[in-house]
């Protein structure tokens, strides 16, 4: 077994690791079909032996083509680490300085077989969600990190780390990019040629910023929009005996069943892949598991008719299960399902994130890799049954939304029913839940904060939870607007439950959705705690990338921007560059993540709060110009609650300026012009 110390030394070269392959017993990455030309086949291979002397490159060239052969991509299984790969306590790595140590630590979070989808891929969630392209990739950043001081920053480049550079003890100490393509070449084709060849790669969201959470990481929002889009559209504050349907136990959509739960209704998840569904259910956030649908249809008559909360697994292809609810309305006449969602991998339907009705598992996979084209086309084949049963039962009064996995997008290109008819090329027959649900959460603020306590010990996470939840009953005492009031309420709720609901999957970390004010005061609260030893070791800032500011996303997070601007990706440049220099740990800004490569671009942060003074003002800075950049650039586009938060924003602090929107206070003149 490798020690931590070792893993620091570099590449394992003399002697070479025992190559054993892939590793039975454990979830694979979807064989990959880049259709390279014998050239590109030679480049990929020689680009993936620039990493080793040329006294092995011999022994090494036949197994990187064995893999390209087989697996479509040269992850370099011989390197894959004898490790337990998991988050240890921050003092137990051999670093120079406390944020290389924590860089590190989420780094081993990201690839923890507890946390990550496809472990020995370096595939974090979301079905290509990379963490780094290959293992040399991980040794390398390792060593690097071990050696790095406060006056060196580690560059890199969509998994390649392109070095340590002479910097500052103010600078972040990591700059990621990943996917940064010419625009006219970012397509899905040119991307699986240039991941095939070891240049680029997908980092997902929270994959490729190294500050993924497990599961937790989206069930809170997960959460609040079922909360919500009960309130909106069911009109009910509870949710018990009302069903939820919907798909993916893989990784974030593995919050899903916990979600259901947590805000007490009864929630149907299908699944087709039984290695997610036994992942989840024995990590504890899936009740039940059947394979059965006369079985699952009985148990959502029970539970639905006992108001009974719960959360029920499907092994099998969701569309069979929406079928299956269509012939239930046909026979009976019995709506059974109140909302409906998806969260298939569909940014990436054709490389494995949806299967196809038509065929079990294995048979898809099998297909996908000896006939691509027929798999495409049996995907598309699916996706329009998929929104056919749908629609009936919308038709009916079920509720749907897009969860901005682009499923609407790929029924779209399908040939699906699910045209708006005098709808903009960003809105479906259904609303992304941005545009319905989370939308007015972002220009209100609020976002998905989390942080990580680096001690590993529970104790520490149940202190910065009695921290928020005081932070938050204050911010309510001191006066808040009723809809923000409304959010702290849903806040104070979620934490107050956090800990019976077991929600810790990989690092001892937390996630609450929070305005600038609360993550600003929780931030500077959890520091002081440091600083006074009440919390040992520490604490990682984060949020996911899916937030206020950090993401230009048409089809989802910016999908309820109207004035002309959702496809321009300036606010997350902005947030990249601004955070940079605000006092981040570390910054990354990637290509792609949810929706899709080419259909995003979005952005993270990382933050060490070690008890100093220096990292309260780090906080204090970053954490604002965070969130209301975002604001702001909601405000300029018309929303109304951007608009009162960012001049509420302006009063608390005079720096602030921001260049308000006027209304066209008669629309009549604009015809007037146009015909004049």
């Amino acid at each position: 077994m490798t020690s931590l110390k070792e893993i620091c030394r570099g590449l394992p070269l003399n002697p070479l690791p025992e190559n054993r392959g892939r590793r039975k017993g454990i979830p694979h990455a979807p064989v990959r079909t880049p259709n390279l030309t014998a050239q590109e086949k030679k480049l990929a291979l020689r680009n993936a032996l620039r990493y080793f002397p040329p006294e092995i490159q011999k022994k090494l060239v036949l197994e990187f083509a064995e893999e390209l052969r087989l697996y479509g991509h040269i992850y370099m299984y011989r390197f894959f680490p004898d490790i337990e790969m998991r988050a240890y306590p921050i003092k137990d790595y051999p670093c120079k300085t406390k944020s290389a140590a924590a860089i590190m630590l989420m780094i081993m979070n990201n690839l923890d077989p507890s946390v990550a989808q496809f472990p020995q891929e370096l595939v974090t969630y979301g079905g290509n969600g990379q963490v780094f392209s290959n293992w040399a990739q991980f040794w390398l950043v390792m060593q690097y990190l071990s050696e790095m001081t406060e006056e060196q920053t580690l560059v890199m480049y969509s998994g390649h780390p392109l070095g340590l550079f002479p910097s500052h003890r103010y600078a972040p100490r990591l700059i990621i990019t990943n996917g940064m393509v010419i625009p006219n070449y970012s397509t899905r084709d040119e991307y699986e040629k240039m991941f095939a060849l070891g240049v680029t790669m997908y980092g997902q969201m929270t994959a490729g910023s190294y500050c993924y959470i497990g599961p937790q990481g989206i069930v809170h929002g997960t959460v609040l929009t079922v909360l919500n889009a009960g309130r909106r559209y069911l009109k009910a504050e509870d949710l018990s005996g009302k069903v939820f349907v919907t798909s993916g136990l893989g990784g974030m959509s593995g919050a899903q069943a916990k979600a259901a739960v947590i805000a007490g209704c009864v929630g149907i998840i299908a699944e087709v892949d039984e290695a997610a569904l036994l992942k989840r259910y024995k990590q504890g956030w899936l009740m039940e598991i059947s394979n059965n649908l006369d079985h699952c249809i009985a148990r959502l008559r029970d539970a639905r008719k006992n108001k009974i909360a719960l959360s029920l697994g499907y092994h099998g292809n969701v569309v069979d299960l929406w079928e299956r609810l269509v012939y239930e309305l046909d026979t009976t006449g019995e709506l059974l399902v109140d909302l409906g969602s998806d969260q298939t991998s569909c940014h990436n339907p054709f490389s494995g994130g949806y299967y196809p009705v038509q065929l079990g598992f294995e048979e898809a996979k099998q297909l996908l890799s000896t006939n691509p084209g027929k798999f495409r086309t049996m995907v598309q084949e699916s996706l329009r049954r998929h929104v056919a049963a749908i629609n009936r039962l919308a038709d009916k009064g079920m509720f749907f939304w897009d969860y901005g996995n682009a499923f609407l997008l790929e029924a779209q290109r399908a040939g699906a029913d699910v045209e708006k008819k005098g709808g903009n090329k960003t809105e479906f027959r259904y609303p992304s839940y941005v545009q319905h649900i989370m939308g007015d959460i972002f220009s209100l603020g609020f976002g998905p904060f989390r942080w990580v306590c680096t001690s590993g010990d529970p104790q520490d996470l149940a202190t910065t939870d009695s921290i928020a939840m005081s932070v938050l009953e204050d911010s309510i005492r001191r006066g808040v607007s009723t809809s923000v009031k409304q959010q702290y309420h849903d806040n104070i709720r979620w934490i107050r439950e956090a800990g019976r609901h077991s929600l810790v999957v990989g690092s001892q970390a937390r996630i609450l959705y929070s305005d600038q004010r609360g993550r600003v005061s929780i931030a500077v609260a959890i520091n002081r705690a440091i600083s006074e030893g009440r919390i040992k070791a520490p604490v990682v800032l984060s949020r996911d990338h899916h937030d206020v500011s950090g993401t230009d996303s048409p089809y989802r997070e910016t999908s309820n921007i109207y004035d002309g601007s959702a496809f321009c990706a300036d606010m997350a440049v902005q947030n990249f560059v601004g955070d940079a220099f605000r006092g981040a740990t570390w910054v990354a800004l990637h290509n792609g993540g949810g929706v899709g490569w080419g259909e995003v671009i979005n952005g993270g942060f990382g933050l060490v709060l070690d008890g100093s003074t220096e990292a309260e003002e780090r906080a204090k800075m970053m954490l604002s110009w965070d969130v209301s950049n975002g604001v702001a650039r909601r405000c300029w586009s018309g929303n109304d609650y951007a608009y009162e938060t960012i001049c509420q924003a302006m009063k608390e602090n005079v720096m602030l300026k921001v260049t308000l929107p006027q209304k066209v206070a008669d629309e009549d003149i604009l015809e007037q012009a146009l015909q004049s």
